[in-house]
């Protein structure tokens, strides 16, 4: 029984649960929590899944504490019925932490996919780091997408038998939908994609920057913007009303500035396919907008994701309106810097994450054996 509750978490259990439903000696029950609703559905429809249980936990307003105890519930009465034989939870969302929580009252093997990240700062990214850590003590399974991630789980007492590298199954979701050239619901995104126009995409939503730092990214986009004006800015804007508060007012009226609603992840992919530099502070973008050859600026102190720093197409550079200006500027301008960051290395997955996920849990299950693991280009 594969749970997920969110877009991201959709997007990178897809290639899973599609993988489940193809094997022969599986049943897949697919099983979501709704913690997202609309861009969760859009997921599942593009990859053609349907759940086959839906808890609808979403609620106006709805704070982490409910998101928990409604999932746990909900899951309780559902295991009770159905009783599976292992769950797969994946990566750090509160849906994924109490689905795995309520697996483990019920006796219930946990399987972790994206299992091992971590920033060292328990509370950056929140609460994504203490969910991620809370649900490694309960797996059974650890799905590390890199050798760092396993690195990690040894380096807190998980057994190496029970850590398998598999790569990141959303570098298999990525080249699945990348190709697919999936058209722009906003006709000025189209428009601006066959331009030729230099695209610089933003993605801004993280709890921790919410306040002065969002604010200071909006008047670095708002500097960007008057400075470049041969540049598009593509900010598809987070529905959160506390960070459309924050960013959008700098940037209102600037006319190489377009904000969308959120894309889907289909015009998700294929933008960021067309941009020619990525500012985000977010944790899937650093995976995905490197294996297409993109630069990305990551406006974090910290990232739990450090393979690509190390590789070179990541920077950190905070959330401090001058540096981000600058950092921006210099990628625009420097066309060696750019280069280097621009080297579509790809640290996170060679598409074969969910073939490795579905021979692990065979072996979990005691009716197959694991296939060879991930090794990073």
């Amino acid at each position: 029984m594969p749970i997920y509750g969110t877009r991201p978490e959709a997007i990178k259990m897809a290639p899973i649960v599609i993988a489940l439903q193809e094997a022969p000696d599986f049943e897949c029950v697919v099983a979501v929590t709704g913690q997202h609703r609309e861009m969760l559905d859009q997921v599942n429809e593009l990859f053609g899944i349907v759940p086959d249980h839906d808890l609808n936990i979403l609620q106006q307003g709805q704070t982490l504490s409910a998101i928990m105890t409604r999932t746990i519930d909900g899951l309780d009465k559902l295991f009770a019925e159905s009783k599976p034989d292992a769950v797969i939870v994946q990566g750090d969302t509160t849906t994924s932490t109490a689905a795995a929580i309520a697996a483990f009252y019920h006796g219930i093997p946990v399987v972790h996919a994206e299992a091992g990240l971590r920033s060292g700062n328990l509370l950056s990214p929140f609460p994504e780091e203490a969910n991620r850590k809370i649900t490694s003590q309960i797996a059974s399974l650890h799905l590390a997408p890199t050798s760092t991630s396993k690195a990690n789980l040894l380096a807190e007492g998980v057994t190496e038998a029970d850590v398998v590298i598999t790569g990141n199954t959303v570098i298999d979701a990525l080249l699945t939908t990348v190709n697919k050239h999936i058209p722009f619901t906003d006709p000025q995104l189209e428009e601006l994609a066959a331009s030729g126009r230099k695209v610089l995409l933003v993605t801004t939503h993280r709890r921790e920057n919410q306040g002065d730092a969002m604010r200071g990214m909006g008047r670095a986009l708002a500097r960007i913007a008057d400075a470049e004006p041969e540049l598009t800015i593509v900010l598809p804007a987070h529905r959160n009303p506390v960070v459309r508060e924050a960013v959008l007012p700098a940037i209102e009226g600037k006319g190489n500035v377009i904000v969308t609603e959120p894309l889907s992840y289909g015009e998700f992919t294929r933008m960021l396919s067309v941009s020619h530099v990525v500012l985000t502070d977010s944790g899937g973008v650093q995976e995905e907008a490197p294996s297409l050859g993109k630069p990305v600026l990551v406006m974090r102190e910290n990232t739990e994701r450090p393979e690509a720093v190390h590789a070179g197409t990541v920077a950190l550079i905070g959330t401090d309106e001058e540096r981000i200006f600058k950092e921006v500027d210099r990628l625009l301008h420097d066309q060696d810097h750019f280069d280097a960051m621009a080297n579509a290395v790809n640290p996170y997955g060679d598409g074969l994450a969910a073939e490795r996920t579905v021979a692990a849990v065979r072996e979990l299950l005691g009716v197959g054996s694991r296939i060879g693991e991930f090794v990073s280009s």
